[in-house]
């Protein structure tokens, strides 16, 4: 509540000649930020940042970060000096972000991140998230699973410096690296989480390929989808594609043969878990047991569509 909200609250009181009273916690706000909202993946998580609050009785400032750690610094900072009881993020560059953060803490704010941990700051509230090293591993397993005689691959990471596209390139290299005389990665490259980019990649590492791989893997289901319209340009079968973050077009995909797997990290449950630890501690100081909290992903392929988070909008 601001002091000119809160100062008319008091005044309409004082005139109806009653007590003045606290002001009722559902008139609390929260900022929820999110990287950037050209993202199918932050629109959900963001959507459900809302509705767990909305239910919570809590109000939200909404944050689009548009890609940028600046924007999302300055959301951060301008959302402090308004006195927001609390911030739910998810930190667009862990690293550019923390001084943001860090300045949050030391304002009393709690903070809880969410999807991407900056682990560098001290005092945060808690972290919820997949385990992305986990979810890199679960590509890769798949991948051995698929072909136990091996396999040659095109990866495509993700964005620079963000944690997801650090720990799920982490976890595919913990199971192929082993086995690298089997399972030979042939093009890695960034191509950002975009979709433009990692068609634009896949079109330029099959160029230069006098052999076509048998799998091309992206950290992120956007990136998956432009590989997959660069296959298809080239009129290549046969290629396995393998996304991550079970996107309800990936998951159509899937369905319709498009796409052979994607991972599901359950996002609206991260989301929702993280404002509800936000809320127990603004309305109670209740910390979590543990400060960080990792979800399992799942490889979703057609044999298991049934249990995608997003089932239910995939058209």
């Amino acid at each position: 509540m601001t002091s000119v909200t809160r100062r008319f609250v008091l005044s309409t009181v004082a005139v109806l000649g009653i007590a003045a009273a606290t002001p009722a916690f559902a008139e609390d706000k929260i900022l929820a930020s999110v990287p950037g909202l050209t993202f199918p993946f932050f629109v959900h998580m963001m959507n459900a940042f809302k509705a767990e609050a909305t239910k919570q009785g809590l109000g939200v400032i909404e944050s689009d970060g548009q890609v940028s750690s600046p924007k999302q610094t300055a959301d951060v900072e301008a959302a402090i000096t308004q006195g927001v009881k609390g911030i739910v993020i998810s930190p667009n560059e862990v690293d550019a972000m923390a001084p943001a953060l860090q300045q949050a803490v030391e304002a009393g704010v709690p903070v809880v991140t969410v999807d991407r941990r900056v682990a560098q700051v001290e005092g945060i509230l808690a972290h919820v998230g997949a385990d992305n090293v986990k979810g890199g591993e679960a590509q890769g397993n798949l991948i051995v699973q698929m072909f136990p005689d091996g396999a040659t691959i095109i990866n495509l990471q993700g964005q620079s410096g963000a944690s997801p596209a650090i720990d799920r390139n982490k976890g595919l290299h913990n199971v192929l690296d082993g086995m690298a005389d089997k399972y030979k990665i042939v093009f890695e490259q960034t191509a950002g989480f975009d979709r433009a980019k990692g068609l634009a990649v896949t079109e330029a590492a099959l160029a230069g390929m006098a052999e076509a791989p048998k799998v091309i893997v992206a950290a992120n289901d956007d990136m998956a989808l432009g590989a997959m319209e660069a296959v298809k340009a080239r009129n290549l079968t046969g290629i396995t594609i393998i996304g991550f973050d079970a996107l309800p077009e990936a998951l159509a995909q899937v369905r319709d043969g498009g796409l052979t797997a994607t991972i599901e990290q359950f996002p609206g449950q991260q989301s929702s878990m993280g404002v509800q630890i936000l809320f127990d501690f603004i309305k109670s100081g209740k910390k979590p047991a543990e400060q960080v909290n990792l979800i399992t992903p799942v490889a979703i392929t057609k044999d298991n569509l049934n249990t995608a988070e997003r089932l239910g909008e995939v058209k």
